[in-house]
């Protein structure tokens, strides 16, 4: 129990290992899926082709924006992407770097999808049957048979138990050959997956390490500003709130007094606290125009204290005037040797 404490410690560590998380768990998932998946393969001409490809393409699609819907940061791309140019430029490099982390992220459960399909072998199996080379493993003499009929007769490869050609071909052997094939092409795509993401890890730093790091940085800050804003938002509605219901109840109490219901009175220990937390902001219409100022013209990201002009404006570039120093008084002093 400690240690899957430990380890949901660190998925929340941050966000990054948060979605690694559910990668991981989505990935585990999509297999699970595949193995508890009923595959029926409609053993016709015209189907199998479009029934096998579609099981071996149209699910990782669904995962892949499965994994952008899960992801959180989808909403801050979003967001960042279509805001108001305002007080803060907008760094391409960074949104960049987001969309293709959250793409690196979803696109792990559909290569495990596509990777385990492939090795399975059913999918081309279904999906290829009328393509067996008749002529290499069977008997492509057969004179009782037109072309239409064998390729009905191949299409029933799959479903061995209403499968009809052993003088065409073996069930066996057209099934062997179609997994072999299958499992060589899923090797290749896992070793391909895995070469990428190698070359994607290893020589990224090799040639932008300040540029990545820097857009690495940008997009945990835009992470971090967001989530503190939302904890702003939510301590500040706290304590409008917490404010708004103790005049409501002062109010109520005032009116029980005035119809000379006497009640006793306890000033709330926390008010002044709540209303400190307020920071001015009391009505309504104060705060919307905060939350789209906040939107609008996010605050430049600049924490040095503004420059002061005087009335003449600084005499420098930038820098405040510098005032002549008072002369000092210079004092000798004479020693005699007696």
């Amino acid at each position: 129990m400690d240690k899957f404490r430990m380890i949901f410690q660190f998925f929340q560590s941050n966000q990054e290992s948060f979605m690694n998380g559910i990668c991981g768990i989505m990935a585990l998932a999509s297999t699970q899926m595949y193995s508890a998946f009923d595959f029926n393969c409609p053993c016709l001409p015209h189907y199998n082709l479009a029934y096998g490809l579609g099981i071996l393409l149209v699910p990782p699609f669904i995962l892949f924006l499965l994994g952008f819907v899960l992801n959180n940061n989808i909403s801050m791309l979003a967001e960042e992407w279509r805001r108001p140019q305002g007080q803060r430029g907008k760094d391409p490099s960074v949104l960049r770097y987001m969309f293709c982390s959250m793409a690196q992220r979803a696109m792990i459960t559909p290569a495990v999808w596509v990777s385990v399909t492939l090795l399975d072998g059913k999918c081309i199996t279904c999906a290829f049957c009328t393509s067996v080379p008749v002529e290499t493993l069977g008997n492509a003499s057969h004179p009782s048979l037109s072309q239409g009929e064998i390729q009905r007769v191949l299409a029933r490869i799959p479903c061995k138990e209403i499968y009809n050609g052993q003088q065409l071909i073996a069930n066996e052997v057209a099934v062997r050959y179609l997994r072999c094939i299958s499992q060589a092409l899923g090797w290749c795509f896992v070793l391909l997956m895995t070469t990428l993401a190698f070359l994607v890890r290893s020589l990224r730093p090799c040639f932008s390490q300040a540029a990545f790091l820097k857009s690495r940085y940008w997009s945990h800050y835009i992470d971090i500003e967001r989530k503190l804003f939302d904890e702003t938002c939510a301590e500040h509605a706290k304590s409008f709130a917490k404010v708004c219901i103790q005049q409501f109840f002062e109010a109520m109490s005032t009116d029980l007094v005035a119809a000379r219901c006497h009640l006793p009175r306890k000033a709330p220990a926390d008010a002044g606290e709540a209303a400190e937390k307020l920071l001015g902001i009391t009505d309504q219409g104060t705060m919307n125009m905060a939350l789209k100022s906040w939107h609008r013209c996010k605050p430049p990201l600049n924490l040095h204290p503004p420059a002061l002009p005087t009335g003449n404006g600084w005499a420098g570039e930038g820098q405040p005037p510098t005032h002549p120093s008072a002369p000092r008084k210079e004092t000798a002093a004479y020693y005699s040797c007696v």
